[in-house]
């Protein structure tokens, strides 16, 4: 039986990505991502305009009135959630936790392919495969998933993108919609996400806090590193240590755009002090504009 506080919460997001969806997402889901490819629909008698290449010459010779195939786009799609939920990813110093704005981001995701009748699954991943989900289609599905995303205790800290990209490669069949949906502080993923990205549709949505890239002046501090455990004493008013700090940070994040952009991987750049519809929104009409 589900805590009454946590069907509340988990209604809650439903209704405000619902309503995202539904105003704003819709159209542009529909429209940037493609089916699988054309699927034969029916045979109807040749209209002056269509391509002699569509004649049907059996069921014209049988006739002996000219018919053409009708060929309908196969909308039909697997979209897969890949969640990172290593400890980094409960941090957040303005808003939310990231782990809570990665759960409303599979939230919309999910309602956005099952309005458009596709299916959805979800994988939530550390260094190893915490979770799956197999993909499925209804309301009931998507809240489930939302469920998992917003509760589920993970039983390890680390993160191995790589892990999560190969079990995605294992567990699917056919080529997907994918989303992988973490802060991305991990490394060795760069050639498994290259590969598995000329298979999938793939979409790397981070999720960065502006603490993590920029270190407030508040004195000495002891920080924790959420994944290894280990503590450290931090003076904080040290200019230079800041400047080292914001400047190795932002380092990180060019870095890791430049790496996506070189092997093709599409990006979604969320940061806690924003709302992420916005990122999403621009993204959805990068898509658009690059399809036209």
């Amino acid at each position: 039986m589900i805590p009454k506080d946590i069907l509340k919460q988990i209604r809650q997001i439903q209704i405000k990505t619902s309503r995202m969806v539904t105003d704003v997402f819709s159209g542009q889901y529909h429209s940037i991502f493609k089916g699988r490819g054309m699927e034969f629909d029916e045979v109807r008698q040749y209209q002056p305009g269509d391509e002699i290449r569509s004649i049907d010459w059996n069921v014209t010779a049988r006739t002996g009135e000219p018919y053409v195939k009708k060929y309908v786009e196969e909308r039909e799609l697997t979209v897969m959630l890949l969640l990172d939920m290593s400890k980094s990813s409960y941090f957040g110093t303005v808003n939310k936790l990231k782990r809570q704005i990665a759960a409303e981001i599979c939230s919309l995701l999910a309602f956005s392919a099952i309005q458009n009748n596709d299916k959805v699954g979800l994988i939530l991943f550390t260094d190893k495969i915490e979770k799956y989900v197999p993909p499925r289609k209804g309301v009931r599905h998507v809240l489930r998933i939302v469920r998992e995303a917003l509760y589920y205790t993970p039983q390890r800290r680390w993160t191995d993108i790589s892990g999560a990209l190969e079990y995605l490669n294992r567990v699917t069949r056919r080529s997907t919609v994918s989303f992988i949906i973490s802060d991305f502080y991990d490394s060795g993923f760069v050639k498994p996400l290259s590969v598995a990205n000329k298979r999938h549709d793939i979409t790397a949505v981070t999720i960065t806090d502006p603490k993590e890239i920029s270190m407030p002046n508040i004195g000495i501090v002891q920080f924790e590193d959420a994944e290894s455990g280990k503590k450290y004493l931090v003076d904080t008013s040290n200019n230079h240590l800041r400047d080292e700090f914001n400047k190795s940070s932002l380092k990180i994040l060019e870095e890791r755009s430049k790496t996506f952009a070189k092997i093709n991987v599409d990006t979604v750049d969320v940061r806690t002090d924003l709302p992420y519809g916005q990122a999403l929104f621009k993204f959805f009409r990068m898509r658009e504009r690059r399809l036209r």
